[in-house]
């Protein structure tokens, strides 16, 4: 059914008394506010992926090499085990793993160092 037709059901049904006026009134609000609902912009929030890599570190706990993977698991929650499995088979594939790896390794800063809060000394 369109649109025109819902409307047309609904005036029948006004008209033979199933509905009141204001159950016509409000069915008739919410069919016209569906049929506009593909038409109204959509406001999107901005990129959470964008957010999520400009996180990205290199790990400093969580390093065999360069802590390219234990980065990874942090970001994305997979464990580290698994992106150092990944890069292994991906480094059987014509060294593409390897490549990925070392750019990742050149590219991605490393996790500032946590510096405990400074201790006021006493005299």
């Amino acid at each position: 059914m369109n649109l025109a037709d819902d409307l047309h059901t609904l005036q029948i049904l006004r008209d033979e008394g199933v509905l009141t006026e204001d159950e016509f009134g409000q069915a008739r609000k919410r069919l016209l506010e569906r049929a506009a609902a593909p038409f109204k912009p959509k406001v999107e929030t901005p990129a959470a992926p964008v957010a999520t890599l400009k996180e990205f570190r290199r790990s400093l706990t969580d390093r065999w090499i360069g802590g390219v993977c234990g980065g990874l698991a942090e970001i994305s929650g997979v464990p580290s085990w698994t992106w150092r499995i990944l890069f292994v088979l991906t480094t059987l594939l014509h060294g593409i793993g390897l490549i990925m790896y070392i750019l990742l390794w050149i590219f991605v800063p490393v996790q500032p160092v946590a510096t405990p809060p400074a201790v006021p000394v006493r005299e």
